[in-house]
C-alpha cells in the first residue's frame, strides 16, 4: 500500500525538507506554497495582520519507506527547529500516473 506524506513547514524550508526526505528514500515530491490560518501565529505590522507563510511538501511513498522518511524529517526539521515541520500521512487507495 502507498501513503501520502504531508509535511508542513515554514516558508523557505521546503527544499531542505525535501532533500532530507530524498536522503531517507523518497523519490520526489510536490511543494505547495500556503498561508497559515492559526490566530496565535498572526503578527501585526503597522496595524495589519500578517499570516505566516507555509510550504506543504507532498510525497507518495510505499509503506516500507513511510516511517523512515517521516522520522528523518522530524529529526532534522521538526517542531523546535527553524523549519518547524509537522508531518502526517494518509493511506492512498488508488493512484494513476505514478510509476513504481
Amino acid at each position: 500500500m502507498r501513503h501520502l506524506i504531508l509535511a508542513i513547514c515554514n516558508s523557505g524550508s521546503a527544499d531542505e525538507v525535501m532533500s532530507t526526505a530524498k536522503d531517507a528514500g523518497a523519490k520526489g515530491g510536490t511543494i505547495i506554497h500556503a498561508r497559515g490560518s492559526a490566530q496565535k501565529d498572526s503578527e501585526h505590522f503597522l496595524g495589519i495582520t500578517i499570516q505566516p507563510e507555509k510550504d506543504i511538501i507532498m510525497i507518495i511513498t510505499d509503506e516500507a519507506l513511510k516511517a523512515p522518511i517521516m522520522q528523518s524529517i522530524s529529526r532534522k526539521h521538526g517542531v523546535g527547529t527553524q523549519a518547524h515541520t509537522v508531518t502526517f500521512s494518509l493511506p492512498v487507495d488508488d493512484a494513476i500516473g505514478i510509476s513504481n
